[in-house]
């Protein structure tokens, strides 16, 4: 961590620990007790992957975690992951009956104490079926690929995931704070889905170090591309070359290198007592706020082009933002960067008040994010949209225009949440299945 001793900055106040420190089991089995079960329950309607949320409460409510878990583990292969990062306040607590009244049950919490007791207890041995059903390739594991993953391998497919970093997990380990989301708690489930029979090929980039042609060529029946939107967007106005305007998930991948001590750091770019500014809404701008914050930026501020109302980060996540001294600058609009000799030095933008420049010396930029293109150049048949999205089938759902090669995720419906791109994935992994069963069967005939 690096903190500026001469600053007011309070390493106590502010530091990569996990926030929620989560329930005890006598608050969960007290929280969990006061869900009213209903016939109708709405917060499984607002679930995107419909998990059978009034039944692994009403197990919790009686003590019986284990059974908890199974409920869970029948919809979702990322559960502690989801109980810390979905946006469950629009979500399944939004959907809660007693939300009306200020008392919605905090489901997200209760999901996690779940799966991070059973982590630690070590109680649900999920089973590993024979892999006869055939094989299947995943690119990427992030959110969408650890889903595919994990629903065939549990069908009785034999899998094997793609990853082009050292390490799987994708934008859970990389993207997505520490003090939101523990590596160990995205490690852990990893782990999980590999004790399901799950190969994970590390260091391996598809498209350069392997080709989909070559993948084929290795036997599998099936391809499933889950690659997400790697590369962020830039904003084209003058000036977008000095020195100092950073991207955002470039900036929060370092500091999960540096904090794991696999960085030194002179590579991070922000240095402790900088002004930084985050351009951006979205929750990618709080988190690089919120960690710029951590690392002893002097000040930082969040410059949005529209109002609080039209922020589209999630309220909580905005208001821990508020809270630990994040500023704010509405109804600004980015016009170019001021800078001498090559360095940053402003923002120019447009208020209702006029044009002004807000100094600076870092920018961290949170606009948006974009599919890479070299699977893609690197493989016939497989069609994409004007801005590089990839095009999918209904029937078999997922497929791509390239029989056999599967996508789903951010890399085909843009950016959206974990829990958004499980629901996507979840789909595809049974057009996979049921593509690989009629492939299998005409073989047969």
């Amino acid at each position: 961590m690096i903190i500026d001793k001469n600053s007011n900055f309070n390493e106590k106040d502010l530091n990569f620990d996990e926030i929620d420190q989560g329930f005890t089991t006598k608050e969960a089995i007290a929280e969990a007790s006061r869900c009213l079960n209903c016939a109708k329950p709405l917060c499984r309607t607002g679930c995107p992957i419909e998990n059978n949320i009034p039944a692994f409460i009403h197990a919790l409510s009686k003590g019986n975690i284990g059974e908890a878990r199974e409920i869970i583990a029948e919809r979702s292969n990322l559960p502690a992951v989801c109980g810390r990062v979905c946006p469950h306040e629009k979500q399944c607590e939004g959907h809660c009956i007693l939300t009306k009244k200020q008392k919605g049950i905090n489901i997200g919490k209760l999901e996690r104490f779940i799966a991070d007791f059973d982590a630690e207890m070590n109680l649900t041995k999920d089973k590993m079926p024979a892999k006869t059903k055939g094989k299947v390739a995943v690119i990427g594991s992030g959110p969408a690929g650890l889903t595919v993953a994990g629903d065939l391998a549990k069908m009785g497919f034999n899998v094997v995931v793609y990853e082009a970093e050292n390490e799987p997990g994708g934008v859970l380990l990389y993207g997505i704070p520490e003090f939101r989301l523990p590596k160990d708690v995205v490690r852990q489930e990893t782990n999980r889905i590999a004790s399901l029979g799950v190969t994970f090929i590390t260091n391996t980039l598809v498209g350069v170090n392997i080709t989909i042609d070559q993948l084929f060529e290795r036997g599998f029946d099936a391809i499933f591309i889950g690659t997400g939107t790697a590369l962020a967007k830039d904003l084209n106005i003058p000036g977008n070359d000095l020195f100092g305007i950073i991207q955002a998930i470039y900036f929060l991948r370092i500091i999960t290198l540096y904090n794991e001590g696999k960085v030194d750091q002179k590579e991070v770019p922000i240095n402790a007592g900088d002004d930084v500014l985050v351009i951006g809404g979205g929750n990618v701008a709080m988190d690089a706020a919120r960690t710029a914050l951590r690392i002893g930026a002097g000040k930082v501020r969040v410059v949005y082009r529209k109002t609080e109302k039209e922020l589209p980060a999630l309220r909580s996540e905005y208001e821990d933002a508020v809270a630990e001294g994040v500023e704010f600058c509405w109804q600004s609009s980015p016009l170019s960067f001021v800078g001498q000799n090559g360095r940053l030095s402003g923002l120019e933008v447009e208020t209702p008040m006029g044009k002004t420049i807000l100094s600076t010396r870092k920018v961290l930029l949170a606009i948006g994010s974009r599919p890479a293109a070299r699977i893609i150049s690197t493989t016939k048949g497989i069609e994409v949209n004007s801005s590089g999205y990839v095009i999918t089938k209904e029937r078999p759902y997922g497929m791509t225009t390239r029989k056999g090669v599967f996508s789903g995720g951010d890399v085909v419906h843009q950016p959206a949440t974990v829990v958004l791109a499980m629901k996507e994935a979840k789909l595809v992994a049974k057009g996979i299945a049921d593509y690989v069963e009629a492939k299998k069967l005409l073989e047969e005939c």
